[in-house]
């Protein structure tokens, strides 16, 4: 009997011949289609470890995540743009078909951060906004009502297009601001950030996303939270993988596996309170001070409803 990975891989492979054939991933019937089938494919749980794959599989999935992250580019494009075009964009934002993961996540995130910070951050940094910036737009709309939001993408036009959305806002054109740069460009100003996220399609590849999180680990503040988006299982096919032994010079937090409709795990660390050259002669297991409140075990089942989350790490996990 043919085993339901050999079965998925099967799936996925087809659906990425079908994708890569395509003339256009801008938004239409049959591109919708496609990801839509993709998408339902690769979300129900699974043990699958794409990283045991077979180098031509691994090969096709790297280039599918690079389809998907275009594909995703140009859906944000054209529903920033119809949003633009109403009065008070922000009051048709579910017009928007993946609105209420964003919600859901949303909420998951705080309530990840709410455990690990005590107190109100000021400033958040959310490195890869694109033109349609919603997970900054919820935090800041319904969770963090007076925090500002730096919003880092290295697109021109998805800044002037994401800016011309909350326009409209007076609340929140106040408390969101866009840069437009290459998030390697910019050193200083990541010290300002009590958070900084990064988005899960900012670094396509493992090597472009532990440059960019060597970066920050270089230039955020000691203490300071990083949030992340990885992916689990089949979702791998959809989105990079980021493993705890990735971010170097992070305390690893905790990860969440969510197994309903919300595709992205979640992956929040604290920067150490030493040098790095330090954590490299043994004093990465250390359990440190930081400027939030102490650690606690958060179980997101008792707060959450996202399925059964498949998997919470924790330092005491860490250091057994």
């Amino acid at each position: 009997m043919v085993c339901q990975e050999e079965l998925l891989i099967e799936k996925v492979c087809d659906l990425y011949e079908q994708i890569s054939s395509l003339e256009t991933l801008k938004p239409c019937k049959n591109v919708d289609m496609l990801f839509t089938e993709l998408v339902l494919t690769c979300m129900p749980p699974s043990p699958i470890d794409v990283t045991k794959l077979p180098k031509t599989i691994q090969e096709k999935r790297s280039h599918l995540i690079r389809l998907c992250g275009e594909a995703e580019g140009y859906l944000e494009r054209h529903y920033s743009a119809i949003l633009g075009s109403y009065q008070n964009p922000l009051d048709h934002l579910h017009i928007f078909p993946y609105y209420s993961n964003y919600i859901k996540l949303g909420h998951l995130e705080f309530s990840i951060l709410s455990q690990h910070c005590s107190h109100v951050p000021s400033k958040i940094a959310f490195i890869g906004s694109g033109p349609l910036p919603l997970t900054s737009i919820v935090l800041a709309s319904n969770h963090l009502p007076s925090t500002t939001f730096h919003n880092y993408d290295i697109d021109p036009l998805a800044n002037s297009s994401a800016e011309h959305l909350v326009s409209s806002d007076p609340d929140l054109s106040n408390r969101m601001v866009f840069h437009t740069s290459d998030i390697l460009d910019v050193t200083d100003d990541l010290k300002e950030f009590e958070i900084v996220y990064l988005a899960a399609l900012v670094g396509m590849n493992k090597e472009e996303k532990n440059r960019i999180i060597d970066h920050l680990e270089k230039h955020m503040a000691p203490g300071a939270l990083l949030m992340l988006r990885s992916a689990h299982g089949a979702r791998a096919f959809l989105y990079p993988v980021v493993e705890p032994s990735d971010l170097r010079g992070f305390e690893v937090l905790s990860i969440f596996h969510p197994m309903d409709e919300v595709i992205n795990s979640v992956v929040i660390s604290r920067k150490y309170h030493v040098p790095k050259h330090s954590l490299d002669q043994g004093l990465g297991s250390m359990i440190l001070p930081n400027k939030c409140s102490e650690i606690q075990v958060f179980n997101p089942l008792r707060s959450l409803n996202h399925g059964n989350m498949i998997e919470e790490l924790t330092i005491e996990d860490q250091l057994m």
